[in-house]
């Protein structure tokens, strides 16, 4: 075992802290055991004491010039280097090639602002003001050295991206949907992009300026089952089950494949498919790679061997996808081929040690002898990047502030693409989650191994910078999952339970700073989920960079219990009444979560659940009384006092969604669900079996929705009332 302080001491140099103040605002340590395997997750030698701090010596080691710098706007730009007394200033030179393709040279004795070496410290030296945003090369030369030292000087603005119309206080509104939940009589069975070219169209029409989307990040095209958005195999790459097949160019040329979908039996399915009220995703998946491939030996046939110029649009976006394409393609192959004879094969852990790794020489040689299906795998995901663009572009032709806004989940299984191809940007000996909390008393262990602090610096933030660009192409915003993840993760050790974690900190500045730049080149505005135990730092920080804070309704509570009424919220946030995470309004009012909750055995005692009864009723109350003494105006002139005699109809929830829509948030999310006054939540925290997550659609089809008279009413008022709250 170490000793305290050897243990406490390289702590403190990988940012593991030692304490922190759990959800009921008292003081919690973390277990030694805990802080030495994260330890040796990050790579330090905990054999003994001496180990410890001899290989932290060496991670810690400082270079003559660290590897990255982050600046922003306005600051000045002051380079350390770390050098011996000894070492004489006139010896060095400067040289900068900015992005833009500009040079700038100069020497160091002319620029040097201090020099703090004799107190171990570094010698510190100016460069020019000025110097544009983007990523740029230092370069500083020593005479007789033959290698300059290299830093990557990241100049940024000060704040994230916000479109004209909110930075003129417009304020905006539009639904949060869940992409599967959508249904229309042309779909397979799953709401797809053409869906949502079709949703656009209409919220378009009735004046909203966005569509927010679940996490469409890719999953187990060979295990369709797995269907949690927020446990993807990679971040960076597309769900291709979201493909609208009948719109793919190809499928129009395609004989062979549209006598398959043209035949009574498929039709049967297909039917089936839409009818069921719960995603069926093994049997959407079987109806869709049965025609996909098709449609990319069409694509082969006619562009490919053609080298046509949708060959060069598919090659270019391969030339892009680079790497990380390969990766993705190469495991949804692998995947498939050994899924199709064993059903067990899960994700990677469960695949034949030659297939265990990217970089192995078995999958290097599965990559030669089935190129053709990972090429297919290239092409889907070409076509749903190429579908997701079409419908942000149509949310621009009509006019959206905003268009689309996506979802960034915290993190990537440990079973898919992404950990599967990592070299070095994971830590797969841990995963994150949170810490015990009132409604979660043992915690949450979401299975999702982090990402190194350590090597996001040392490589220049290289694997961050490629997450936001991957998210924040064909969109006007992007949420950020757990945003509170930017200054510190809760980690676990691989195989503990959620008790047994610890904070992780991260670059938080650095890490805001380019998330700043890449929002300003994307003309993306960024919201920042930052719902749970909110440590009081990351507010102002958070604000600062320009990141709109989420205001769910029911969590904006003062001390005295009373709700906060929404005209209070900050401007640069949205607010919201429900999330995915929660019940729908009705099944809120009418405590269909707390019953549903007791079915599934989800409460330790009946006495806790009276209590949450008696607390549910008394938050009815609350809400009526805020609405009542707000805006009056909301509530129609049938809706009692008293909340134990008030049901949940079209008039109460109209209220309320109205009553948020006054508010001062810029930007007002709604739910579908509440529209359609349906009571099934689509996904309950906490189960994994025990309920139907992520596959629940809506109860009608879009055509259907919109034709409904209280449908149009409600976007009618939405958007009159979200007018009035610009003007104030």
């Amino acid at each position: 075992m170490k000793t305290q302080s050897a243990l406490k001491k390289v702590a403190e140099m990988a940012r593991i802290a030692d304490h922190y103040v759990s959800a009921w605002g008292e003081p919690a340590s973390v277990e030694d055991e805990t802080i030495e395997r994260l330890l040796a997750a990050f790579g330090y030698d905990t054999s003994s004491d001496e180990a410890l701090l001899k290989s932290a010596e060496k991670k810690h080691k400082k270079d003559v010039l660290a590897p990255v710098l982050v600046v922003r706007d306005d600051e000045s730009v002051e380079v350390e280097l770390n050098l011996g007394v000894s070492a004489r200033e006139s010896e060095f030179a400067w040289r900068l090639e900015t992005e833009q393709g500009e040079v700038l040279e100069g020497y160091l004795q002319s620029q040097i602002v201090r020099d703090e070496r004799k107190n171990g410290g570094p010698l510190v030296f100016a460069l020019p003001a000025n110097i544009q945003w983007g990523y740029h090369k230092l370069l500083v030369t020593r005479k007789r050295r033959k290698a300059p030292y290299e830093m990557t000087l990241i100049i940024t603005p000060k704040a994230c991206f916000k479109q004209t119309d909110i930075e003129q206080g417009k304020k905006l509104w539009g639904p949060s949907i869940q992409l599967y939940t959508l249904r229309t009589p042309h779909n397979w069975g799953i709401g797809d992009f053409g869906d949502l070219k079709q949703l656009v169209g209409n919220i378009a029409a009735r004046g909203g300026d966005f569509v927010g989307l679940n996490p469409i990040h890719s999953l187990f095209p060979a295990n369709p089952e797995g269907a949690s958005p927020y446990s993807p195999s990679s971040r960076r790459w597309l769900n291709i089950m979201y493909i609208d097949v009948s719109s793919v160019s190809e499928f129009a040329l395609s004989v062979q494949a549209q006598q398959k979908v043209g035949s009574a039996e498929f039709q049967q399915r297909l039917q089936k498919a839409r009818e069921v009220q719960h995603v069926n995703y093994s049997e959407v998946s079987a109806l869709k790679m049965s025609v996909l491939p098709l449609l990319f030996a069409e694509f082969k046939q006619r562009h490919l061997d053609n080298n046509t110029e949708r060959a060069q649009a598919f090659l270019s976006f391969v030339e892009e996808g680079g790497e990380s394409l390969m990766h993705q393609a190469t495991f949804d192959a692998v995947h498939k081929t050994l899924h199709d004879s064993d059903d067990q094969m899960w994700g990677w852990p469960a695949f034949p040690e030659k297939y265990r790794r990217f970089s192995s020489a078995g999958t290097q040689r599965f990559i030669k002898e089935h190129k053709d299906l990972v090429d297919l795998y290239m092409y889907l995901q070409w076509i749903a990047d190429t579908q997701i663009n079409e419908a942000q572009a149509l949310a621009q032709e009509k006019g959206m502030t905003l268009g689309l806004y996506r979802d960034l989940a915290v993190g990537v299984a440990d079973s898919g693409s992404e950990t599967w191809a990592d070299d070095g940007n994971l830590i797969l000996d841990a995963s994150i989650g949170a810490p015990p909390d009132i409604l979660g008393p043992l915690g949450q262990n979401w299975g999702l191994p982090p990402l190194n602090p350590q090597t996001l610096q040392a490589s220049g933030y290289d694997a961050f910078i490629k997450l936001l660009r991957a998210n924040m192409k064909h969109c006007g915003a992007l949420r950020i999952d757990h945003v509170l993840g930017l200054l510190r993760l809760w980690w676990i050790p691989k195989g503990e339970d959620a008790t047994k974690g610890a904070y992780v900190y991260y670059p938080v500045e650095d890490m805001l700073a380019i998330l700043a730049l890449e929002s300003h080149r994307y003309q993306c505005s960024v919201i920042g989920e930052d719902l749970g135990t909110v440590p009081d730092e990351i507010v102002a920080i958070l604000r600062d960079a320009g990141v709109h804070s989420y205001k769910i309704f029911f969590f904006e509570d003062n001390d005295a219990g009373h709700f906060i009424e929404p005209t209070q919220y900050p401007e640069q946030s949205m607010s919201a009444l429900c999330t995915h995470d929660m019940p729908t309004l009705r099944g809120f009012w009418h405590c269909d979560d707390l019953k549903l909750g007791k079915e599934l055995g989800l409460y330790p005692s009946d006495e806790q659940l009276a209590r949450l009864f008696d607390e549910r009723l008394a938050c009815k109350q609350g809400i009526l009384n805020t609405i009542r003494q707000n805006n009056p105006q909301f509530l129609s002139s049938g809706i009692g006092e008293n909340a134990a005699w008030v049901p949940m109809d079209s008039f109460l929830a109209q209220a309320m969604q109205l009553h948020v829509a006054a508010g001062s948030s810029s930007l007002l999310s709604v739910q579908l669900e509440d529209w359609l006054e349906m009571d099934k939540p689509v996904n309950i925290p906490g189960t994994v079996d025990e309920y139907p997550n992520w596959r629940r659609k809506l109860s009608v089809n879009l055509d259907e929705m919109f034709g409904r008279d209280d449908v149009n009413h409600i976007a009618k008022r939405l958007t009159e009332v979200r007018d009035e709250a610009s003007i104030k």
